[in-house]
């Protein structure tokens, strides 16, 4: 395989184990307390679903982003991205 092959596969896996982190970690979040607010009755207008859900959600996108750059920074320490992919941006302009 050629660099620019390997470089649009690492592409792509890197952004499906993105999603993947993400929904892991939203259910790692809302499962537990699903659980505990399943358990309790609440007022309707008191729905605490309607502010629990966006704050996991949001919550589980900066956890997949602090994992995801904890695993690349493992990566590249481990494998020497010059010899096997090819850089993604190109400075036109080159300095003498």
């Amino acid at each position: 395989m050629n660099k620019k092959l390997n470089t649009f596969l690492f592409i792509i896996g890197a952004t499906v184990f993105n999603i993947l982190v993400t929904i892991v970690v939203f259910i790692l979040l809302f499962l537990p307390s699903y659980n505990f607010l399943l358990r309790r009755s609440y007022p309707p207008n008191l729905d605490p679903l309607s502010w629990m859900l966006p704050l996991f959600f949001i919550l589980s996108i900066v956890a997949s982003f602090v994992i995801y750059r904890f695993s690349l920074n493992f990566l590249v320490k481990k494998i020497d991205m010059e010899k096997y992919f090819d850089p993604i941006f190109i400075n036109r302009r080159r300095r003498p």
